[in-house]
């Protein structure tokens, strides 16, 4: 057998493993491809991701009780991002291998739940094991419970956006786009990134990365480049309700910033994006040019280039 054939048979055993989290054999299969191939990137990169959740697992067995033991094993996974960034390699292979085993061991233990603990926990239990078969390929079975958690909580940007991605993943990109303008549109911020898997989020915080932005900065720019970019162009009719809360979250910036001008840059994002979402009000109402032309100049007090992009 040629050296590629056995050290690829060595890491496919080893991931093989990682389906029952059992990272100690898969360890062993590792260091037998390393014996055979030392300059192999993959093995090197399926080597220090073991390492990692090795780590991980050991201590999310001390967690009790099992709900914090499966919330610790999610969270270890946005982890695991900053993890990556600091380590060379990579391999789709060995990140869909530890994926698959970080969420379905999540997901046991949220399935070990008595009865009555899933039952109080209601549209919290949904959301997480929804996370937890979206990250292992159930789509359906995820948009189902996503879509019943949602529908308790319908402003939950982190709920929205899930679902969103669901949608997107599954191929109903219109559908997707106009949830994601719902979960982006008053806290940005709440949206978990590191959890989504759309291409089209994915774009557009490549979009504001590159603009110079980071940390949650990244998701309050990520509808303004949706709506520039026209990535996120389906839009819906807002309800009475949302209009009023709208013009109440706008006035409470644009009142914010005048009396704390150091806190315009922060706001900007998320103002940009309101006064966005107004003026698709305003034009679906068929308003009075007036109306809108003085959002417009709002627009473009607050940031000339965004402007000029927005109506070119």
């Amino acid at each position: 057998m040629a050296k590629d054939d056995s050290v690829n048979d060595l890491l496919s055993n080893g991931y093989e493993c990682l389906k029952n989290a059992d990272l100690a054999t898969a360890g062993r299969f590792f260091d037998e491809a390393l014996g055979k191939d030392y300059d192999n990137e993959e093995v090197l990169f399926a080597m220090k991701c073991n390492l990692f959740w090795i780590e991980q697992l050991e201590e999310a067995s001390g967690v009790e009780p099992l709900l914090e033991r499966g919330d610790f094993m999610i969270e270890q996974w946005r982890g695991f991002q900053v993890f990556l960034a600091r380590i060379t390699g990579n391999s789709d292979r060995a990140l869909y291998a530890f994926k698959r085993m970080v969420f379905s061991v999540a997901l046991d233990f949220f399935l070990a739940l008595p009865d009555e603990s899933k039952k109080s926990l209601g549209t919290a239990l949904d959301f997480r094991i929804g996370r937890c078969r979206k990250a292992l390929g159930d789509y359906e079975t995820a948009i189902k419970h996503f879509e019943r958690a949602a529908k308790f909580k319908k402003d939950d940007a982190r709920f929205l956006a899930e679902l969103a991605d669901c949608y997107a993943i599954s191929g109903d990109q219109r559908l997707s786009k106009m949830m994601f303008r719902d979960a982006f549109l008053f806290e940005p911020d709440k949206v978990d990134l590191e959890f989504l898997e759309a291409g089209m989020i994915r774009k557009l915080e490549e979009l504001a990365r590159e603009a110079g932005h980071s940390g949650l900065a990244v998701n309050e720019w990520i509808p303004v480049y949706g709506e520039l970019s026209g990535i996120l162009d389906i839009k819906r009719d807002l309800s009475q309700a949302e209009v009023a809360r709208l013009n109440t979250s706008i006035l409470h910036m644009e009142n914010e910033r005048k009396t704390y001008p150091a806190r315009t840059e922060p706001l900007k994002p998320r103002l940009l994006n309101q006064y966005f979402r107004y003026i698709d009000y305003l034009k679906a109402a068929q308003s009075d040019s007036s109306r809108l032309e003085k959002v417009l100049l709002k627009i473009r007090l607050l940031d000339e280039d965004v402007y000029k992009k927005y109506v070119s």
